[in-house]
């Protein structure tokens, strides 16, 4: 059995609340979970000190069985000192895409015509 460390959400419309759960990963992500190992608040501060709760013992515990945590779980909990991340580098996804350099393109080109005609006249 795969497990995850994930989140589940909860909370109303627009007022999101999320459970650090512990599931089979084939589980729908608000359905059936093995046990609750914490809680995040987004609509919280990012100073409040309840935002982000995590019992890091049981962490420790299911890590140590192989549940896989995602992405924003592996940044909670290097925040609590119970997993080393990596962070994360794409310096490409900054570039402008394709179509943006050939509309830059065309637009240089318009400027170089309009100054070749003024500077003709």
């Amino acid at each position: 059995m795969s497990l995850k460390i994930r989140l589940a959400r909860g909370g109303s419309k627009k007022r999101p609340y999320y459970q650090i759960v512990v599931a089979d990963a084939r589980s729908p992500r608000d359905g059936r979970f093995l046990d609750k190992i914490g809680s995040w608040n987004p609509m919280l501060g990012k100073e409040d000190a309840t935002r982000v709760q995590i019992d890091a013992d049981r962490a420790k515990e299911w890590l140590a069985k192989g549940a896989q945590p995602t992405d924003r779980v592996a940044r909670f909990l290097d925040d609590a000192g119970v997993l080393k991340r990596e962070a994360r580098n794409n310096p490409d996804k900054a570039k402008p895409g394709k179509k943006a350099l050939e509309r830059a393109a065309e637009k240089k080109q318009k400027e170089e015509d309009a100054a070749a005609a003024a500077a003709g006249e």
